[in-house]
C-alpha cells in the first residue's frame, strides 16, 4: 500500500508538470507511466513564453535553454517555399518570440526544442524531490472513491504485481485515450477527424547546407505533389517530415520526403507515424475527486504549437489549487475553478488552432505555383499575400500565449477600473484586470533570477502587491487579516514607479500562477479578495474608489 497526496496517471510533459508543480509546494504525489517513454517521436517541438516563464518559476528554465540542440540564439525564422530546393514565397522571424534578447513583457523567450528533451529536463527536476515518487511501467487499472479520497489498482508491467493506492485525489495526464477519462465515462464534443496526416523523423547528412534559404525552425512546403512541414529536429542532422496522409498510405517516406523537397538526397528513416487532427473538449474536467488535465480533456490540431504549453498551463493551475486545498488553507470553490477557468482558454486556443489548420501548405497550393514566367510569378505572388494574410497569427501569437483572460470564475473578484482591451492574436496588452496573467516588468538589469517581477511572487501562496509606497499601510492591514484568518500571504512592495500606472491601482492580489485574483485600493476589499481567491467565500464586498 502507497499512501500519498495525489495519484497522477500519465507520465508526459503535463503529468511530469503536475508532479513538478505538487512537489514544489511540498504536496506528495505518485506519478505512474505505462511505457518508456523514450525516443525520437516528433511531438511537440515549441516551449512558449508562457511555459517557460512557468520554466523559470521552476527553477529550470536555464537547464531547459542549455539542453538545446541548437542553442538558444539559433534563429526561429519559418520560411514558405515551394520545395527547399524551390522558389521562397515568404518568411517570419523570430518566430513564437523564441529570441533571448530581453524583453519587458515578458520574463523567459520560447525555445524551439524537442518534446522529448523537455520531457528529460522535467524528469530530472521532479527526481530532485523526495515527497514525488515516479513508476514507469505501472498502469492503472481501477479506482473506488468514497469521501476523504480513493483507493486505486496498479498493475506493474514486468512483474504483474498489484500495487494499492490511498490517495486524497486522481489526475487523469494519460493523453488523448485517456483510461481515467473513459473510467469517469466522460465523452469528448466537437469536431473528429478535421484531417489525418503523416509523420516521418529522419536523418539526412549536411542537409541544411544543401538548400539555399538559410537556418529556421520550419520550411513549408507548398506544392501540388507532396506539401508539407520539414525542419530541423535534433542535432546529428535530425529532421522532421510532415504531410497529409495520402490516398497511398504504403507510399515509400524516402521517395515522400526527396519529392516535397525537391532534392535527391540521402535518408534514413528514424521514425514514422500517422496521426490525426481533431477539435475535441471533454463535456467535463472533474467528477469528485478525479480530475482531467492536458490532451485527456482537450485536442486540437498543433498548428501553433499550442497543445503541450497549454497542458503545462492546466497542470500548474490545478496544482496549486489542489495543494492549497491539502493544507487547509484553500476552499473547494477553488477546485471547481479549475475547470471553469481552463475551459475559457481551452476553447480560444482550440479555435485558434483549427483557423491556424485552414491555412496548412495543402490549402495554399494553386495552379501554376511552380511555373515559369508571368504566370507563375501571378500564382506565387497571390500566395504569398495569402501566407502574409493568415499565417503570421501562427508563429507571432502573444495574445494567445499571455493574453488569454479569464472573463469569469468564482474566486475571481469583479473589476472597477474598467475592461481589458478585447483579445487580440497576435498583439498582447498587458492588464491587471482580474483574470488576466500579472503584467510583468523587470526589476534589474539583465535577465538573472531576481531582476524580473515574476522573481518575487510567491509560488506557494498569494502575493499582494504594493505598487507604490504609500500603499504599504493598507497591505500591513491586509496581511494581519490574512494571518488571522489562517491564510498564508506574501507581501511585496518593490521600488519601481512605473508599476502603479502598469498595475492601475494601490494594491493587487497575485495567484501562485501569476494571475491577478483582485485589484483595487481599499484594505477591506482586499481582504475579502483573499477569501474569495482561495476558494473560501462565495462574494466579495465592493467598496473601492479609483484614484
Amino acid at each position: 500500500m502507497i499512501e500519498t497526496d495525489v495519484l497522477v496517471v500519465g507520465g508526459g510533459p503535463v503529468g511530469l508538470s503536475l508532479a513538478l508543480e505538487l512537489g514544489l509546494q511540498g504536496q506528495r504525489c505518485l506519478l505512474v507511466e505505462q511505457i518508456d517513454r523514450a525516443g525520437v517521436a516528433p511531438r511537440a517541438k515549441t516551449t512558449n513564453v508562457r511555459s517557460r516563464e512557468l520554466m523559470r518559476r521552476w527553477g529550470i528554465a536555464d537547464r531547459l535553454a542549455q539542453a538545446s540542440p541548437f542553442g538558444i540564439d539559433y534563429p526561429t525564422n519559418v520560411v514558405f517555399a515551394t520545395r527547399l530546393a524551390g522558389r521562397e514565397l515568404a518568411r517570419f522571424e523570430n518566430g513564437f518570440h523564441c529570441s533571448p534578447v530581453r524583453d519587458e513583457r515578458y520574463s523567459e523567450h520560447a525555445q524551439w526544442i524537442p518534446q522529448y528533451k523537455v520531457e528529460a529536463t522535467l524528469r530530472s527536476r521532479v527526481a530532485e524531490f523526495p515527497s514525488v515518487q515516479t513508476r514507469v511501467g505501472t498502469r492503472l487499472e481501477s479506482w473506488e472513491e468514497d469521501a476523504e479520497g480513493i483507493d486505486a489498482k496498479l498493475v506493474d508491467g514486468a512483474t504483474g504485481q498489484t500495487v494499492r493506492v490511498r490517495a486524497a485525489y486522481i489526475v487523469g495526464a494519460d493523453g488523448a485515450r485517456s483510461t481515467v477519462r473513459e473510467r469517469l465515462g466522460i465523452e469528448m464534443e466537437g469536431v473528429s477527424p478535421l484531417a489525418h496526416y503523416h509523420n516521418i523523423v529522419f536523418r539526412s547528412p549536411g542537409l541544411s547546407q544543401k538548400h539555399g534559404l538559410g537556418p529556421a525552425v520550419m520550411y513549408w512546403l507548398v506544392n501540388a505533389e507532396v506539401p508539407g512541414v520539414v525542419g530541423p529536429l535534433d542535432a546529428d542532422d535530425t529532421w522532421t517530415f510532415g504531410c497529409p496522409k495520402l490516398a497511398d498510405t504504403e507510399a515509400d517516406p524516402v521517395s515522400l520526403i526527396r519529392t516535397a523537397l525537391g532534392m535527391d538526397i540521402e535518408v534514413e528513416i528514424i521514425n514514422r507515424d500517422s496521426w490525426t487532427a481533431h477539435q475535441l473538449i471533454a463535456r467535463a474536467y472533474r467528477k469528485g475527486r478525479a480530475f482531467l488535465v492536458g490532451d485527456a480533456c482537450h485536442l486540437h490540431p498543433p498548428f501553433g504549437g499550442y497543445g503541450m504549453n497549454m497542458g503545462i498551463g492546466d497542470a500548474v493551475d490545478l496544482g496549486w489549487k489542489l495543494a492549497a486545498v491539502l493544507k487547509g488553507w484553500g476552499g473547494d470553490r477553488l477546485l471547481d475553478s479549475y475547470e471553469i477557468e481552463r475551459r475559457q482558454v481551452h476553447r480560444r486556443v482550440v479555435d485558434e488552432a483549427v483557423e491556424n489548420h485552414a491555412h496548412s501548405s495543402r490549402s495554399l497550393v494553386v495552379e501554376h505555383i511552380e511555373s515559369d514566367g508571368p504566370a507563375g510569378d501571378a500564382a506565387r505572388a497571390g500566395v504569398t499575400e495569402q501566407i502574409l494574410a493568415h499565417k503570421r497569427r501562427e508563429f507571432d501569437a502573444l495574445g494567445v500565449v499571455l493574453g488569454s483572460r479569464l472573463v469569469s470564475s468564482p474566486v475571481l473578484a469583479a473589476d472597477d477600473f474598467g475592461p481589458a482591451a478585447p483579445p487580440d492574436s497576435a498583439s498582447y496588452v498587458p492588464s491587471a484586470n482580474p483574470g488576466s496573467l500579472a503584467p510583468h516588468a523587470w526589476l534589474d538589469e539583465g535577465k538573472s533570477n531576481g531582476s524580473s517581477l515574476y522573481d518575487h511572487f510567491a509560488i506557494d501562496t498569494l502575493t499582494l502587491l504594493a505598487t507604490r509606497p504609500q500603499a504599504m499601510l493598507a497591505a500591513e492591514m491586509v496581511a494581519r487579516a490574512a494571518q488571522a484568518s489562517g491564510v498564508p500571504l506574501r507581501v511585496i512592495a518593490p521600488p519601481v514607479p512605473a508599476l502603479h500606472g502598469l498595475y492601475g491601482a494601490d494594491l493587487a492580489l497575485i495567484r501562485p500562477d501569476q494571475y491577478v485574483a483582485w485589484r483595487g485600493n481599499s484594505a477591506d476589499d482586499a481582504s475579502a479578495a483573499l477569501l474569495l481567491a482561495t476558494g473560501r467565500a462565495a462574494t466579495t464586498t465592493k467598496t473601492e474608489t479609483r484614484t
